[in-house]
C-alpha cells in the first residue's frame, strides 16, 4: 500500500506550553530522585509506539468502545505478558512503564515526552484487522484511498489511541505539564504527521498533554499551522522551543518553503531569548547527524563506507538549522531529540550536546527504557541523569535503576561538559567504551536473535557508532570512520 502512505502535506506541527510553576525550593521524595534545594528533577521518556491491535481479538471492541473505555478491554485480554523484542508497545508494557515513571516523578514540575505515540505500522494494520473483519480480502492501496468508510474509520481509530495514551499518561503524572514533540510515526499515514492528523488531534493535545497551560489561541494556532512554538517560562529566564524536524528529513526541496519559515522563527525565537537574557531548551524528534545504525549495518556487509552512509536530516535543511544554531551559541542551555530508540548522543559543531532518549518500545531490539535528568534550577543545565530500564531476558516486576551517568562513568560537573569530555575517552579508555556499547541497547546483549533488531556494535562497526556522536555531515563521517 505505498502509494496511500507517501508525504501528501508538510504543515507538520508542535506546540505552545506556558508553564506556571516555580523551581525554587524543589526537595528530594526518598525515591532516589536527586533534588536539593538548588536541583530538580524531570523525567524524558520517548518512542512508546503504543500498538492497539496486540491482541487482534479485541479489535471489534475497541472500534466500539470510546478510547476511556479502552483500559477496561486491553485489561480483559488473556495476553498479560509485556512486549517482546521486536515488537512495539502493548498495554501491559504500557502499565508497567508508567507505573516506574510515576515512581520517579519526584518534585518535576513538567515531564517530557520527545514523540511517536503511535506504532509502526499503523494504518496497515488497521485496515488488515478492518477488512478481515468484513471477510473480504485486503484491498490495493488506491481502493482503500478510495474507501472513505474505511479511511474515516482508520482515522477514528487513531484519534482514539491518541486519546488512549494520552489520558494513561494524565493519570499518571497528576496535574503537571507533559511537553512533547510529534513524532514521525504520529500519522494518519504511518510516515509523517500531516495537517489533517494535526487539526484532529490539537484540541487532544492541549487538553490531555499541556492540561490547559497554554494560551488556547496561541497553542491552536501554531499547532495547526506552524509545527514549532515557543514557551517563556513565567518567574523564570527559561525559554522552552519545540521544533518540528521531522520536516528536516524530507528530501530534495519537499517542504522548502515550511522549512526555511521554521528555522527564520527559531532564529528570530533565539535572538528575543538571548536579548531578554534567557536561555533556552530545544526539543526535537529527529535529530541531526547520521543514521548510525543503516550505516553500521553496511560496513557489516563489506560495503565501502563511502557509499553506505546515511543520514537523518536533508544535508541542506540540517545545514541551515545548525548554522541558526551558530549565532547564538551558549543560550541554549538543554537540547533533547529521540527516534533512534537508542540511549546516545550527539555534539554538534557548536558544542552543544544533544541527549537522545532511549525508548520504551522494544521494536529495534532494545530493552524498554527511560531518564530523569537533574537540572540546575539557577542555570536550567543539566548536572545528571539516571537511566531506568526493563530487562526483558527477565521479565522483572517492574522497571529498574540501570545506571546513574557520573556513577557509570565516574563524571562529575555539568552533563554538557561530562559528555564532550567522554566522547574521546570511548576510543582510548576501554572499560568506557564498553558501558557505552551496552548502554547503547540499554542493557540488551543480543544473546537472543530478535525480529527487526538494528546491528549490533561489532568492533567492526564500532567506528561509525563513535563517529557519529560528533560528526553531523556525510562527508565528515566517512572521513571520521576510514581514520579511526
Amino acid at each position: 500500500m505505498k502509494s496511500f502512505y507517501k508525504y501528501k502535506k508538510f504543515g507538520l506541527v508542535f506546540l505552545m506550553g506556558m508553564l506556571i510553576f516555580s523551581l525554587a525550593g524543589c526537595t528530594g521524595t526518598g525515591n532516589g530522585t536527586n533534588t536539593t534545594n538548588n536541583n530538580f528533577s524531570v523525567v524524558v521518556f520517548s518512542d512508546v509506539h503504543f500498538n492497539p491491535f496486540y491482541d487482534p481479538s479485541l479489535f471489534r471492541e475497541l472500534v466500539d468502545a470510546d478510547a476511556d473505555q479502552w483500559a477496561t478491554v486491553f485489561q480483559s485480554s488473556l495476553i498479560t505478558a509485556p512486549s517482546v523484542w521486536g515488537a512495539d508497545t502493548n498495554y501491559p508494557l504500557l502499565v508497567l512503564a508508567l507505573s516506574s515513571i510515576k515512581q520517579n516523578l519526584g518534585a518535576s514540575p513538567l515531564i517530557i515526552y520527545t514523540g511517536d505515540i503511535l506504532g509502526h505500522n499503523f494504518p496497515k494494520t488497521f485496515f488488515e484487522l478492518y477488512y478481515g473483519n468484513l471477510s473480504v480480502p485486503v484491498p490495493d492501496d488506491a481502493a482503500i484511498e478510495a474507501d472513505v468508510v474505511a479511511v474515516a474509520a482508520m482515522k477514528n481509530f487513531a484519534d482514539k489511541t491518541v486519546a488512549f495514551f494520552m489520558g494513561q499518561v494524565r493519570s499518571t503524572v497528576g496535574d503537571i505539564p507533559v511537553m512533547f514533540a510529534v513524532g514521525n510515526s504520529d500519522s494518519y499515514l504511518g510516515a509523517l504527521p500531516e495537517s489533517s492528523f494535526l487539526s484532529n488531534t490539537a484540541e487532544l493535545y492541549y487538553t490531555k498533554f499541556l492540561n490547559g497551560t497554554a494560551d488556547p489561541q496561541a497553542f491552536h494556532t501554531t499547532f495547526t499551522t506552524g509545527g514549532y512554538y515557543s514557551a517563556d517560562l513565567p518567574g523564570t529566564n527559561l525559554m522552552v522551543i519545540g521544533l518540528n524536524t521531522v520536516l528536516f528529513a524530507l528530501p530534495g526541496t519537499t517542504g522548502s518553503a515550511v522549512v526555511a519559515e521554521e528555522i527564520t522563527w527559531l532564529g528570530d525565537r533565539l535572538a528575543s531569548a538571548k536579548a531578554a537574557g534567557k536561555k533556552v531548551w530545544l526539543l526535537m524528534h529527529v535529530p541531526p547527524g547520521a543514521d548510525i545504525n543503516s550505516t553500521a549495518g553496511n560496513v557489516d556487509k563489506n560495503e565501502p563506507i563511502a557509499t553506505a552512509a546515511k543520514m537523518m536530516m536533508n544535508p541542506v535543511y540540517q545545514a541551515n538549522f545548525l548554522q541558526t544554531l551558530a549565532e547564538y551559541s551558549g543560550i541554549i542551555t538543554l537540547t533533547l531529540a529521540a527516534h533512534t530508540h537508542m540511549d546516545e548522543y550527539r555534539i554538534l559543531p557548536t558544542s552543544e550536546v544533544i541527549d537522545v532518549t532511549p525508548a520504551i518500545t522494544p521494536y529495534f531490539g532494545n530493552n524498554p527504557a527511560f531518564k530523569v535528568f537533574s537540572f540546575s534550577s539557577d542555570t536550567f543545565k543539566p548536572t545528571d541523569y539516571r537511566t531506568l530500564n526493563y530487562d526483558l531476558a527477565t521479565n522483572p516486576l517492574q522497571f529498574n535503576s540501570y545506571y546513574t551517568f557520573s556513577a557509570a562513568y565516574f563524571m562529575q560537573g555539568l552533563l554538557d561538559d561530562s559528555l564532550a569530555q567522554l566522547f574521546p575517552a570511548l576510543v582510548t579508555n576501554n572499560a568506557k567504551q564498553a558501558l557505552y556499547r551496552d548502554h547503547y541497547f540499554s542493557g540488551h546483549n543480543y544473546s537472543i536473535p530478535v525480529t527487526n533488531t538494528v546491528n549490533p556494535i561489532t568492533d567492526r562497526n564500532w567506528p561509525v557508532y563513535w563517529c557519529g556522536i560528533a560528526t553531523m555531515e556525510q562527508q565528515e563521517l566517512i572521513a571520521c570512520v576510514n581514520a579511526y
